[in-house]
């Protein structure tokens, strides 16, 4: 396929999540409840995950983010940026992808800023770019596996958790987070 034809596959790929989305984007009311039952999970499902995240600064949780791709993939989700426990706005997250893929995804994304700096850098930066602004370390633990907090000393960390728990080998590289108004 040339790249004319990947280019004009990946607009249509990306129109249609769009525009399907757009057609069921979540109130404000609804993301706020999903990034609370999603935490809940996280804590249920991993131990060590609630003194994570109070010894982190912020969290911003993504309850669900849905890839969707038939050889050209895309990716969307929107979630809520917690400091010290509270909203402090909306974001979305949106990717692409080229390579083997076929069908539909969805999982719930968490990244935890572990330092002020780390925080601020993201807060200030517009569309910021996982791998470019900054990077997210990816935390696996097996199952029935805890988090060593004392162990972390990435300023940015990420969990990608399904229905049954931790996701293994993936990645948030491309990723580009943006605050959204809701």
């Amino acid at each position: 396929m040339s790249i004319k034809g990947i280019s004009v596959a990946l607009f249509a790929l990306c129109a249609i999540v769009m525009s399907a989305h757009e057609s069921r984007a979540a109130s404000a009311h609804e993301i706020d409840a999903s990034v609370h039952e999603t935490l809940d999970r996280f804590f249920y499902q991993v131990g060590g995950a609630r003194e994570l995240a109070n010894k982190s600064v912020g969290m911003l949780v993504f309850p669900s983010v849905v890839k969707a791709g038939f050889g050209v993939g895309g990716e969307y989700g929107e979630g809520a940026l917690l400091v010290r426990g509270r909203n402090a706005g909306y974001y979305n997250t949106v990717s692409a992808s080229f390579g083997f893929q076929l069908g539909v995804q969805a999982r719930s994304v968490i990244i935890a800023f572990m330092t002020p700096e780390a925080l601020e850098q993201f807060r200030r930066t517009a569309g910021w770019k996982v791998g470019v602004d900054g990077s997210v370390a990816i935390i696996t633990v097996g199952v029935g596996g805890s988090i060593d907090t004392n162990k972390i000393t990435s300023p940015v960390v990420g969990f990608i958790l399904d229905p049954k728990g931790l996701m293994y080998n993936l990645t948030l590289e491309g990723s580009k987070i943006s605050r959204i108004s809701k």
